[in-house]
Parts: C-alpha cells; sequence; structure tokens
C-alpha cells in the first residue's frame, strides 16, 4: 500500500468504505477529499452561491456516512452519493424558489469553478452562467450532468432516478434553450 504524506492512499471506494463500516470512522475523509471539488463544481453551477451550495455539500457527505450501511454497492460510491447531491440540490433549489434565480449571486464561485474545468471559454463564462441559471432547473441538472460532468445518460439516469430518454430530452431542451439565451447575448 502506497504512503503519502503519511496516509495510506486508497484506490478503491469499496475498500475505504468497508473500513469506514468497520469502525475506521477517519477513512470517511479520503472518500470526501476524493469527491469533494468535483461535486462542489456541480453543486456550485446547480445552486449558484457558494454558500447554498457548501451548505447542500455538507448535508450530501453527512446524509452518505450516516446512511453507508445502505449503500448496495460500494465500488459505486461516487455515484451513490452524487445521486444524494443531486437530491439535495434540488430541494435546496425548490426551497429557493421563490427567489429571484435569473442571475447567479456569487460570481466569485462561478469563477473558481470554470477555472477548475479548462474547456470552458473564458470569454463566455459569465454569459454561460447566467443563461445557465436561466433554465429550468431539471434542464440545468441535465446539461450539466452530460456536459459538464461528462456523465453517460445511464449513469445520469442512476442518479437522478429519471428515465434515460426524459435525461436526452431534457439536455436537448436546454442545449436549444442556452443557444437562444447566448445568440441574444451576440446579437
Amino acid at each position: 500500500m502506497a504512503l503519502s504524506q503519511g496516509l495510506p492512499i486508497q484506490n478503491d471506494d469499496a475498500e475505504i468504505v468497508a473500513k469506514v463500516l468497520a469502525g475506521d470512522t477517519a477513512a470517511y475523509a479520503t472518500l470526501v477529499a476524493r469527491y469533494r471539488a468535483q461535486f462542489g463544481r456541480y453543486a456550485v453551477r446547480m445552486l449558484g452561491t457558494r454558500e447554498d451550495a457548501e451548505e447542500a455539500l455538507q448535508d450530501a457527505f453527512l446524509r452518505a456516512y450516516r446512511s453507508l450501511a445502505k449503500c448496495d454497492d460500494p465500488e459505486r460510491f461516487g455515484s451513490w452519493l452524487f445521486r444524494i447531491l443531486a437530491n439535495r440540490c434540488r430541494t435546496a433549489g425548490t426551497r429557493r424558489g421563490r427567489r429571484d434565480k435569473t442571475f447567479v449571486r456569487d460570481e466569485v464561485a462561478l469563477m473558481d469553478a470554470a477555472q477548475q474545468h479548462p474547456a470552458e471559454r473564458e470569454a463566455w463564462r459569465e454569459e454561460i452562467d447566467r443563461a445557465l441559471m436561466m433554465l429550468e432547473p431539471e434542464q440545468r441538472e441535465a446539461f450539466l450532468l452530460k456536459h459538464v460532468e461528462d456523465l453517460g445518460y445511464e449513469e445520469m439516469a442512476e442518479i437522478t432516478g429519471v428515465g434515460v430518454s426524459a435525461l436526452k430530452m431534457r439536455v436537448k431542451r436546454a442545449c436549444e434553450r442556452l443557444r437562444v439565451l447566448l445568440q441574444e447575448v451576440q446579437g
């Protein structure tokens, strides 16, 4: 087993889950470290603020920890945790539904998220982020899972609990809506 700064490096989620379930609660920190950045980026993009995203992310990690024994396939812990986070983001978004969500409120968080994902074009970042926040939450979620997190439709279906054909339609409609919104910015 390799060591990094005196800590064992674990490559297998199932092995870490087994250790946590056996009483090594500190091993859970490895899973948190492994998924925090990617899932945090997703939460910021879904919710629009660093504070809301951090709250949803912490809640997801806590819920996953408390329910770890219910994780049917520890090899797919990441997908299971992502499903919990997606549900927490939906709940947070619904709670905020009455607030104005036209524009992203935390530009610094979105800049950080965009910098962590170099495929995005810098010149369009602000317009893209605003356009994303103008999408219906279901469309935004599907678009982010497909085109930002680069998941396949089967994994998306597993995370969201929505059928593949419905997800394809959501992604298609999100792309069409984004195209219209971004053309308005250009034109």
